[in-house]
This record gives C-alpha cells, sequence and structure tokens, in this order.
C-alpha cells in the first residue's frame, strides 16, 4: 500500500473513522497477501548506510517532526481520540526518540577480547551487524510514538522495514513514513500494509524473506504472532496490569494524583498505565477520598477541546467492554466511588473501591480510563496481589522509606519498578519491557538496538 515511497491504490479501501464524531476522517488502501508479497520484495535489504547517513535523516526527521507538531497532533486526535493536549506530547514523545535513535546510530559497536586457545592465543572481535528486513506491528493507542519506538532504532540499526500500524489509526504512520523518507531515506528500506491482521498478518509475519517481528499489543495476538514467525528474532511487548502500590508514609495528595493520572491518562488506554491501586488498608480511605476529588476534576468528552482530560476510547464497542467488566466487579463485591457513565466511545472517569483481585476488570488487561483500589494488609499482601496476574510489565511504589522500596521491588515480578512515581514513567535512555507474559526483549532505543542486530564473532590469530 506505501512501497517505494508512493501510496499505491489496490482496487479496495478502508475507512478510517473519529472514535468522538464518529465521522470518516480519510481512506487507505487496504492490502491483501499479494501486497504483502509485493511490500516484502520492495523492502528487501539491498545495501547499508553508513552511520552518519543514517544519524543525518533520523536528525532531520525529528526537527521536521517537531515543526510540523500541530499538523501531527490534529491528526493523531482525529484517526485515534486522544485528547489533543496528550497528541501535542505525543508527538514531543516521538521527535525526541527518533534523535535518541539518530544520536545511538553512530554508537553500536562490539568489543575485542583475548582468548587463550591452547598455545596460541587469538583476539576475537564482535560486531553488530542490521538483523535484514523486521516487520514492526503497531496498535493504535500511541499511533505516532509507538511506530517512532519501532522505526528509530530499526532504521538507526541499518534494518529495513515493513510496517504494520493499526487498521484503526495507519494515517500518523503514512505521514511519518513519508516524513522520514523526505529526510533521505532510501524509499525501498521502508514500506507499509494495511488491512485485515487475520488477512495479511500470517503472510507477512511467516515470509522466510522477513527476519524480525517487532509487535506491541496483546498476549493473544502476540504469542499468535509468535506461532506464527516461528524460527525468527522476536521483540514482543505484549501489555500490561501495573500496580500502583501506596504505603502507610506516603504522601496522600501525591499518591492521589499519580493514581488519577496514571490511570485516566489516554483515556486509560496505555500498556504501562495505571490498572491497579493497591493500597494498605488503614490509609485506603483517605486515599479514596482524595482520589474521588482528583476524578471528579477531570474533564471528559470532546479530545478537540484543549481543557479535556479524558476523551474517547477507540470505539463504542471497546467502551462497552469496559462498562461491562466495571459492572461486573460491582456484582462481584466492588464499590462505585464515582463516574461509571457511558456514551457511546466515551468512558466516564470511575472509580471503584474493595474490588475483588480475581474479577476481570483487574485480573485482566482493562483498557479504559478505571481506577480500581484494592486493598492490602500489608506490604507482603501488596507485592502479593501485584504479582498475581500473568503480567509483569511495570509497577510504581509510593513510600518515603527507601528500604521497603527496595525489598518490594527486589519481589515484584515486572521489568520495572518506579519510586514515588506510576508504572508509566519511560525514557528513550532506559529499557523498556515485561516478564512473564508482557513479553520478550527490551524497548528503549540502545537496547531496541541490540535486539535489532546480530552480534557476529570474527577470530584473529595473535601470533602469524
Amino acid at each position: 500500500m506505501f512501497a517505494c515511497g508512493q501510496l499505491r491504490e489496490t482496487g479496495s479501501w478502508m475507512d478510517v473513522f473519529n472514535p468522538y464524531t464518529n465521522e470518516r476522517v480519510d481512506s487507505t488502501p487496504r492490502d491483501g497477501p499479494a501486497e504483502v508479497f509485493e511490500a516484502i520484495a520492495a523492502t528487501k535489504p539491498t545495501r547499508q548506510l553508513n552511520p552518519e547517513r543514517r544519524k543525518a535523516i533520523l536528525c532531520g526527521a525529528s526537527n521536521e517532526l517537531r515543526s510540523r507538531a500541530d499538523e501531527f497532533a490534529l491528526l493523531i486526535t482525529k484517526e485515534s481520540g486522544l485528547c489533543i493536549k496528550d497528541s501535542r506530547k505525543e508527538v514531543e514523545r516521538a521527535a525526541n526518540n527518533l534523535l535518541v535513535a539518530a544520536e545511538e546510530s553512530v554508537r553500536i559497536h562490539g568489543e575485542a577480547l583475548q582468548v587463550p586457545a591452547g598455545q596460541a592465543s587469538k583476539l576475537a572481535v564482535t560486531l553488530r551487524e542490521p538483523v535484514g528486513l523486521i516487520c514492526a506491528i503497531t496498535p493504535f493507542n500511541r499511533p505516532l510514538n509507538q511506530v517512532a519506538v519501532k522505526l528509530g532504532p530499526a532504521l538507526a540499526a541499518g534494518n529495513n522495514v515493513i510496517l504494520k500500524p493499526s487498521a484503526k489509526t495507519p494515517l500518523t504512520a503514512i505521514a511519518l513514513a513519508q516524513l522520514i523518507i523526505r529526510n533521505g531515506l532510501p524509499a525501498s528500506m521502508l514500506s507499509i500494509v494495511n488491512g485485515d491482521p487475520q488477512e495479511i498478518g500470517p503472510p507477512l509475519v511467516g515470509s522466510p524473506d522477513v527476519d524480525m517481528i517487532a509487535f506491541t499489543g496483546s498476549i493473544e495476538t502476540g504469542e499468535a504472532v509468535a506461532r506464527a514467525a516461528g524460527a525468527k528474532k522476536l521483540l514482543l511487548e505484549l501489555g500490561g496490569n501495573d500496580p500502583l502500590i501506596v504505603l502507610d508514609d506516603a504522601d496522600m495528595r501525591r499518591a492521589a494524583s499519580l493514581a488519577a493520572d496514571g490511570a485516566f491518562a489516554n483515556a486509560g488506554q496505555s500498556c504501562r498505565g495505571i490498572k491497579r491501586i493497591i493500597v494498605l488498608e488503614r490509609i485506603a480511605d483517605e486515599l479514596i477520598s482524595r482520589l474521588a476529588e482528583e476524578t471528579t476534576a477531570k474533564r471528559w468528552g470532546d479530545p478537540f477541546d484543549p481543557a479535556t482530560d479524558v476523551g474517547p476510547l477507540i470505539d463504542a464497542a471497546a467502551a462497552s467492554t469496559v462498562k461491562d467488566r466495571c459492572d461486573q466487579a460491582v456484582r462481584d463485591g466492588a464499590q462505585l466511588v464515582c463516574g461509571g457513565g457511558c456514551e457511546g466511545a466515551l468512558v466516564e472517569p470511575t472509580v471503584l473501591d474493595r474490588v475483588p483481585p480475581n474479577t476481570e476488570l483487574v485480573a485482566r488487561e482493562t483498557f479504559g480510563p478505571v481506577a480500581p483500589v484494592i486493598r492490602a494488609f500489608d506490604d507482603d499482601e501488596a507485592v502479593a496481589l501485584a504479582n498475581s496476574t500473568v503480567y509483569g510489565l511495570q509497577a510504581g511504589i509510593v513510600t518515603t522509606s527507601i528500604d521497603r522500596f527496595m525489598r518490594m521491588a527486589n519481589a515484584l515480578r515486572v521489568g520495572g519498578v518506579n519510586l514515588m512515581d506510576g508504572p508509566s514513567f519511560d525514557s528513550p535512555y532506559i529499557p523498556f519491557g515485561g516478564v512473564k507474559r508482557s513479553g520478550v526483549g527490551r524497548e528503549g532505543v540502545r537496547y531496541a538496538i541490540h535486539e535489532m542486530t546480530n552480534l557476529k564473532t570474527i577470530t584473529i590469530p595473535q601470533t602469524w
């Protein structure tokens, strides 16, 4: 659909709708298996760009993205429903990811090792080489930054990429690809396919010409991708059920603010957003009271209004799922504190107290603006609750005791733990990824580059 720098008609079209207004934003060509094979053939690795050229391309793309921030932010909001003020942050994050990728593109190196080999010692040299052709599959919830997180490291490492964005949000991905090519990337190094995942996914990830899959999405889809990929390199970010743990020495005002911001950002549609608030029983009532105040102050509705805090979910079906899980949690014994409304794709910011740990709302990853509170007797029970799901992405702990924090951080089965912050903290300079069924491998630019390169070892006799 987008190959060799050109949009190509396929005879079939897919409409993109705004989740808030339900109006058609635009249409894109709909790809099938034939277009997938065409894209693979058009994107086969041929020659490598030198590191300085890669850096210049990514720097230029980052600068242009910043100069067109308003344009990209509006496009993000149109196709995803993300609040416009958050879309602007999304553009800044993506531009920063591209800039860090540019910086790291000239820092890819191996090491030299002296290896005794009997009487004649050898020098071993390791080199990092591009994997080749990477298939990058991105979700709807971060239509720009998730694409930048994949493309930046892949291109910095010298790989070619076939991108399959979410069929619900392909427009921003196409615009970013065009921008990167305009800044000097050879058009043959980047293609985009868009269509029914069930139709184009298997031939794409199963192709013997694709060397690696970099995927962000649900556990179920990620495992299906891994099965179809076979013996390929995999970088899988499969979501989370991230807890914010609030201890009894915490600053309650800060804890409530972190809880509300982390649960409701992007309408709760974030893999590292707060999905569970685990609080010690003796301070739970105070936290609930403050959290309710923070929640009712959130403005929900029109994502194009700069004053709106919580916009729509990606569609009405997603909103209905969140509402059903909240209602089931109440039937299972949870108490509705505030919120609970649902209008089309909009879900009112909602706080639930005394949520049973085994109800679907918190046992699975729920993508919606819900703050479920689970009460724990002590630190050990809080850790046990946090570890009780199949997920293990990130966690946040609010406490003034570094000793308690370190004990809990060591006991939590997650990929990252943040002190005095929510699980959503991120930076392109640090590794990001999960354990258990939350994924395989690590993102974060330098770490993703390591995933997206192959290590070659060369040995040289030290005596001739």
